[in-house]
């Protein structure tokens, strides 16, 4: 039943629940702290099915083994198209209302960076410069697990904002695991943060950098994100890129 739910789709639902947030104050936590954090966004039925999901090898394009490529130890799946409903309405809604904060961003850098308010808009440019394969996907860990601190680029177009549902309950399901932000800015030390997600949360962080206010105008300031080492349990995540792969 859960995985039925997830196949019948929710857009207006969800278009709802992203609409009652403040967006303006969201801008405002990313720009001044890098992230921002929203939620509960997702429902404890919601994260279940999401998880059931990752067992069932028909929604995916392929299965990276973490370890294999040095990328921590731990395993994803990236969904294939058609995206299950749940996602596809997600994705859809949420692009919707970070494009503006996007847009500002980008124009605080130098560059000629512009993102289109609906996500099918975005794709087809991404799709024009040959990234076609979606890139939504499920992460899972297991004690002992980890994810390298990285970023998320598969191609020359890219959305410079994504996001990550926890699925499980932390300190119940599993212990460890905080997701990880590092910022580097210029002539300083690295900035690191690490954020504790509830079940069914949302965080929202920057994919390559952020414009952050120095004495001659806004510098970059590039990012990178991981999780730490899982201490107990299993630990299911949502992650949510709006650019296509190559």
């Amino acid at each position: 039943m859960r995985v039925l739910r997830l196949q019948r789709g929710m857009g207006n639902a969800i278009a709802n629940r992203l609409g009652n947030f403040d967006w303006g104050l969201i801008a405002g936590q990313i720009e001044t702290g890098g992230y921002a954090r929203i939620g509960p966004l997702l429902s404890a039925d919601e994260c279940a099915g999401l998880i059931a999901l990752y067992d069932q090898a028909q929604y995916f394009r392929s299965t990276v083994e973490m370890a294999r490529y040095r990328f921590g130890e731990g395993q994803y799946r990236y969904f294939d198209n058609p995206l299950p409903p749940l996602i596809a309405d997600l994705r859809r809604a949420l692009y919707r209302q970070l494009a503006p904060i996007a847009n500002d961003m980008a124009a605080k850098l130098p560059g000629t960076a512009h993102y289109p308010a609906e996500l099918e808009a975005f794709r087809q440019i991404c799709h024009a410069a040959g990234q076609t394969r979606p890139t939504p996907l499920l992460l899972r860990y297991e004690a002992g697990g980890y994810n390298r601190l990285h970023q998320d680029i598969y191609g020359a177009v890219h959305f410079p904002l994504q996001a990550v549902f926890l699925l499980n309950r932390r300190e119940t399901d599993f212990t460890g695991g905080e997701f990880l932000l590092l910022e580097q800015q210029p002539r300083a030390q690295s900035i690191g943060q690490a954020v504790n997600l509830e079940q069914g949360e949302m965080l929202i962080f920057p994919v390559r950098e952020r414009p952050v206010q120095g004495k001659r105008g806004y510098f970059r300031a590039p990012m990178r994100h991981g999780v730490s080492r899982l201490h107990t349990g299993h630990r299911h995540t949502l992650g949510l890129i709006f650019h296509d792969a190559e």
